[in-house]
């Protein structure tokens, strides 16, 4: 299966302005753990994950006064939508992250979590054991 199988198409672009309550309203508002941040003065791509936020929060920084750019992550590892489930899962492993922008030659396309890999295999598994199984 590939990452276009799983992905999510809905990507919620924010600003580096942005608050992170504001980040946050709009995350929960679209049911999306990441959003794509876009800093139009440099063309740059970043992420800001709901784990950003939580660890600003825990922190004990104002979500009202923190923004978006002081907590996104510019280092970001992008897949492509050709790429397999297995490279996808094995990127975030490696880089320690559950969330994978998803990019063609457009842009942003989608993005990938841990949650939408497990939602894939977990059927292939729950029938190869039933294939083991029956057989």
């Amino acid at each position: 299966m590939l990452v276009r199988d799983a992905m999510s198409t809905v990507v919620l672009t924010i600003g580096p302005a942005h608050t992170l309550r504001q980040a946050a309203r709009l995350m929960a508002a679209r049911r999306v753990g990441a959003a794509v941040v876009l800093d139009p003065d440099t063309s740059g791509l970043g992420i800001l994950t709901e784990r950003d936020i939580l660890n600003s929060l825990g922190a004990g920084q104002d979500p009202d006064h923190e923004s978006a750019s002081a907590h996104t992550t510019t280092d970001v590892v992008f897949a492509a939508p050709s790429w397999t489930l297995d490279e996808a899962a094995d990127a975030m492993t490696h880089g320690g992250f559950r969330h994978l922008i998803v990019l063609d030659a457009a842009g942003p396309v989608g993005i990938v979590s841990v949650r939408d890999i497990i939602r894939c295999w977990a059927p292939a598994r729950h029938r190869a054991e039933a294939t083991t199984l029956a057989g």
